[in-house]
């Protein structure tokens, strides 16, 4: 054999080994399927939420949610339901303050608000500073398309008043000692200038910025969601089929509290590998 092709040959063969063995590493896919009067939705976990996709994995086979309703129906934004408190309530009760079950939020930028996407509720920040998700129930997000000029404002709402609070921080007091350099000492004005904009750079990248990535602003814009709750509530997986079952349940005529006037009972189960 040449030996030059025998080098490609023994490199092409390394390259197939590895793709191989790396496949064969790959975590499985976990599925459940959410029974309703109303229809079947089948759910894709993630597996970049292990936390959420395990303890959701663990209730769904404990039959934590079966019995429970779809308590509460938004049109154009959510559903949500799976709330202990919600089995067989009767019509007119408060819903939706079972006991919690509180784990630590996976937020991630590959897992958003997109139509389909289940999602973990969670206590207000003024209770819940660390905004842990309740996984004892869940919601759904229907939402609406948005535009990219909607997107621009609503990345703008979020990121303007930290730009703003962090030039308080850090340029403002500086501002008249930065007056005088300029006409004393430019150079050591540059040097005190780069360093407040350094500052101000690195504690803007490590704040709660609003910036959606180019697969966020593509599903916004062609599917829908609700853009507005991204890196307030943990995703932790989507429906890959039933999405006309979310459209039936978000179109139910609701009471003042948004409970369905018939009720949507659920059933999880969890699917076969």
């Amino acid at each position: 054999m040449n030996i030059s092709v025998g080098r490609k040959y023994l490199a092409l063969l390394l390259v197939y080994l590895i793709g191989s063995f790396s496949s064969m590493a790959q975590e499985p896919v976990f599925y459940v399927t959410i029974s309703t009067n109303m229809g079947n939705m089948k759910i894709k976990l993630y597996n970049e939420t292990p936390n959420h996709r395990d303890n959701f994995l663990k209730l769904a086979g404990e039959q934590h949610f079966d019995g429970t309703l779809f308590y509460r129906v938004v049109k154009g934004f959510v559903i949500q339901g799976g709330s202990s408190d919600s089995r067989n309530a009767a019509p007119g009760r408060a819903i939706g303050y079972g006991k919690a079950i509180n784990i630590d939020s996976e937020f991630n930028h590959e897992c958003f608000h997109k139509k389909g996407a289940i999602c973990a509720p969670r206590q207000p920040e003024d209770v819940n500073h660390f905004k842990m998700s309740d996984i004892s129930q869940f919601y759904i997000v229907q939402g609406r398309k948005y535009t990219s000029e909607e997107l621009d404002l609503i990345e703008k709402a979020t990121n303007n008043p930290i730009k703003k609070e962090l030039k308080t921080q850090f340029y403002l007091p500086h501002k008249e000692e930065l007056a005088r350099l300029k006409e004393e000492n430019p150079k050591e004005f540059n040097r005190l200038l780069r360093d407040i904009k350094d500052k101000i750079a690195f504690h803007y990248g490590i704040s709660d910025k609003k910036e959606f990535t180019e697969e966020q602003r593509r599903a916004y814009t062609s599917i829908g969601g609700t853009p507005e709750l991204d890196g307030d509530y943990t995703v932790f997986g989507e429906i890959v089929e039933g999405l006309d079952v979310l459209n039936k349940i978000a179109a139910m005529e609701v009471d003042k509290a948004n409970r369905p006037y018939t009720d949507v009972k659920i059933k999880v189960t969890v699917d076969k590998l």
